[in-house]
């Protein structure tokens, strides 16, 4: 399978997602479903972070700076709330992860990261987009049913 095809995968995991983000308002942001302890924005900003870690971490695009703040936080602190830099952050986590997809060039070699053990670079893709469309489906649950 080529570089193109892996992206076409990623890309169309990705779109529920990326429907999305047109859609929200800064007041919505703040939003969470029940007792959920996530709210909107920590679970845009989360997406983006691990996005950008994997394109850095798993695909191996150096160049690509990021400080995992949902990560180090450990649960969300309630201060994701600018939706423009959210927006722009998935941007950049778009346009990177995209970026590391296609300079692959062993997409059976083995990663290992100790957040999910071993895994060839094809399956780290595939956990990576998942990732993206889990999350995407409790966003908009958020956004229909959250307050």
């Amino acid at each position: 399978m080529t570089n193109a095809l892996f992206i076409q995968l990623w890309k169309e995991g990705r779109t529920r997602f990326e429907k999305l983000l047109p859609q929200i308002l800064e007041k919505d942001l703040s939003k969470r479903l029940g007792s959920s302890p996530n709210s909107a924005g920590f679970l845009i900003r989360h997406v983006a972070e691990v996005e950008l870690l994997f394109a850095k971490n798993v695909f191996g695009l150096s160049e690509v700076k990021v400080s995992a703040k949902t990560l180090i936080a450990g649960k969300d602190t309630g201060e994701w709330t600018d939706l423009e830099e959210l927006v722009q952050l998935c941007s950049l986590s778009k346009e990177l992860l995209e970026r590391a997809i296609a300079g692959q060039t062993n997409w059976e070699e083995v990663v290992v990261t100790k957040e999910f053990g071993s895994k060839t670079r094809a399956e780290a893709l595939g956990r990576i987009t998942t990732h993206t469309a889990y999350h995407a489906g409790q966003l908009a649950l958020i956004l229909k049913y959250g307050v």
